[in-house]
Order: structure tokens, then C-alpha cells, then sequence
């Protein structure tokens, strides 16, 4: 799989990642969407990593594991799911931002409290809530289920944007402006969307 191969920068297995479809197959039903925008965190030099100089904590520690598995973190009441990415002790990893809804859309309004549409699945807090994911995935393979990156369908992105990423502190600076932040071009469930929507959604 492409993102065991150490051969690979995070920031390119981030790219690699659209357009394939994260699915929870949870009790109530099975949810899944469409990888639409990732950010790339490339640990020990990176400002606006968890990781950054080393930092090392049980809150963080599944980002020093073996590529293919999930960090999950917590702030406030909001989760975000993160793709480690790198050998185990580099600390690198690709937070997915945003989903383009694919199967059990009713299950997700149910959990979003009613939000439809685009707001549904456009920031990772949102897609978290959606997909009813929490810590209890923390640390779990990623191609393992109930939670998983299907890697058997890809959708292919017309075109694939690098911008900032988005919600760094200050204490970040110039990481504030690196282009780790990677969209499908077009797609109204890119978080913070701009400019005109695609009618295929930015899929080829």
C-alpha cells in the first residue's frame, strides 16, 4: 500500500489519500464520504504539529507508531481523525479535514442534529460527529474495521489545490503559511469553501 512506502514524503501521501472513502461501519449504520481535503504535519521541524520538537505524551503517542493507523485527539468537544504516516519514532501524520458524503446521509443529519447539505461533513470536528468517531479508534489500523479507508475505489480530483492550512496559532509562524493544506478543486465539502463549485464536484 502507498503509504507504507518510506520512500514517500507525508505531504505526498496526503495528496494520495483524496478521493478515497472513509467508512464507519458503526451499530446504528454504516456512514462513509469521500476524502475531499487533508492537511500534512510532518512532526519534529513542523510548528503546527502535536509532535513538533519531539514532544512526546500518551495524548500523542500514536503518532510515533507505525504507519497506517489512526491518532484520534480531542479539543473541547470536538474529535479529529489523523493518519499516521511515517516509521515508527518520526512523529508525522495527515489530519483528514473533510468528506463529500457518500452512504447513510440520514444517519449523519441524525448526528449532526439536523445540519444538511454541505455543513454536514466540511471540518474535521463536523466529519468526526457525522461518522460518530472518537478516541476509541485511537491508535487502530486503518485498513481494519468498524473504521477504516476503504482502498479499494478511488475517486480521481480533477485538480488538487496546496494552501495554508487552517486554525495554526501564532506560536506556528512561517508554518502558518505552508502549503500542506490539499483540496479537491471544486468540491463544496472542502472546509471554508471559495470560489465556484464544479458540477462533477471536482472529480474527474
Amino acid at each position: 500500500m502507498f503509504y507504507l512506502d518510506s520512500s514517500l514524503s507525508t505531504p505526498e501521501i496526503a495528496r494520495k489519500l483524496l478521493g478515497y472513502r472513509l467508512v464507519h461501519d458503526a451499530p446504528e449504520g454504516l456512514t462513509s464520504g469521500w476524502i475531499v481535503e487533508v492537511e500534512a504535519y510532518t512532526g519534529m521541524d513542523d510548528k503546527g504539529a502535536h509532535t513538533y520538537n519531539g514532544h512526546r505524551t500518551p495524548r500523542v503517542e500514536a503518532m510515533y507508531g507505525e504507519p497506517g493507523h489512526f491518532y484520534i485527539y480531542q479539543i473541547r468537544q470536538h474529535f479529529s481523525i489523523n493518519f499516521v504516516t511515517q516509521s515508527a519514532g518520526i512523529g508525522e501524520g495527515v489530519l483528514i479535514r473533510a468528506l463529500e458524503p457518500d452512504r447513510g446521509i440520514t444517519v449523519m443529519e441524525g448526528r449532526r442534529r439536523g445540519q444538511t447539505g454541505y455543513n454536514l461533513t466540511n471540518g474535521p470536528g463536523k466529519l468526526a460527529q457525522a461518522m460518530a468517531i472518537d478516541k476509541t479508534y485511537y491508535g487502530t489500523p486503518v485498513d481494519e474495521g468498524p473504521l477504516y479507508v476503504d482502498f479499494s475505489e478511488k475517486r480521481e480530483p480533477k485538480e488538487i489545490l496546496a494552501t495554508p492550512r487552517i486554525g495554526l496559532g501564532k506560536t506556528a509562524e512561517e508554518w502558518r503559511e505552508a502549503p500542506l493544506r490539499y483540496i479537491v478543486a471544486g468540491n463544496p465539502y472542502v472546509s471554508k469553501h471559495k470560489g465556484p463549485i464544479d458540477a462533477s464536484h471536482g472529480w474527474l
